[in-house]
């Protein structure tokens, strides 16, 4: 307990799934959390949750592809808290439709890119300036072992997430002598509200470990990332995916040629 006591966090995409774990943990550990997400119910839910517990959190609605809803974000943290010490850019949506690249229509891969990849960019872009200010601090992005073993099917979101990997390491090098460190998660099939019914099914039965994981298990794993145990880590990733990278992935669909 208390392993982030007195410390700052935004969470993004923070009214379900790992954000929501995530925002939980972080607020039993001590954590004041800027639950952050598009959607407001979900973002209030996790609020609630948080101060049922009797921890701090307030919501702010944010747009994570656009830069004036992050940089608002960013403020609000700020104003309320006084400082921002994490930032965990988590937010991210899945391909709409699963066919090959031929068929992926532009708006859809935009939005995959905004969201996924542009997203990590201006949360980092916001949040770093903030940090150096009071020192140092610590990032997360949520990449996805599809962006290290790639899945056929779902192109634009296997490129953005090995661009939040690349990006990762690329910011953390420039910063590291700013004493901020930044990491990713890449979580393999996890119990989602994002992907159908139908999907979820399929990634279970062809995980190497037999289930899908909890969102609970990515988030122990972001609170080593942001906590003073793992002061050494930066620009690097962890697998969190029962083995699913080392055994080449799954084939998550047929697709027509």
């Amino acid at each position: 307990m208390n392993r982030l006591q007195d410390k700052v966090a935004i969470i993004t995409g923070a009214g379900s799934g790992i954000g929501r774990a995530t925002a939980v943990l972080f607020a039993r550990e001590g954590a004041k959390v800027v639950v952050a997400d598009l959607d407001p119910e979900g973002g209030q839910e996790t609020v609630r949750l948080i101060k049922e517990s009797n921890g701090e959190a307030f919501f702010a609605q944010a747009d994570v592809s656009k830069a004036s809803d992050v940089k608002k974000m960013v403020g609000l943290a700020v104003s309320t808290y006084g400082k921002l010490d994490i930032m965990f850019n988590n937010a991210g949506i899945p391909d709409p439709d699963s066919v090959p690249i031929t068929h992926i229509k532009e708006e859809n891969w935009d939005k995959v890119i905004a969201v996924n990849l542009k997203g990590v960019f201006l949360g980092m872009k916001y949040a770093i300036p903030e940090m150096v200010k009071i020192g140092g601090g610590a990032i997360i992005n949520t990449a996805s072992c599809a962006g290290i073993q790639p899945v056929r099917g779902v192109s634009s979101y296997n490129a953005s997430k090995a661009g939040v990997i690349n990006l990762t390491k690329s910011a953390a090098l420039e910063y590291v002598r700013k004493n901020i460190r930044i990491n990713c998660i890449s979580p393999g099939p996890c119990e989602s509200n994002l992907n159908p019914p139908s999907v979820s099914e399929a990634l279970e039965k062809q995980s190497t470990s037999g289930r899908l994981a909890k969102a609970e298990e990515i988030a122990w794993v972001a609170l080593f990332l942001v906590s003073d145990e793992s002061s050494h880590i930066t620009a690097t990733g962890i697998s969190v995916d029962g083995g699913w990278t080392a055994s080449g992935g799954p084939v998550l669909t047929e697709i027509p040629s």
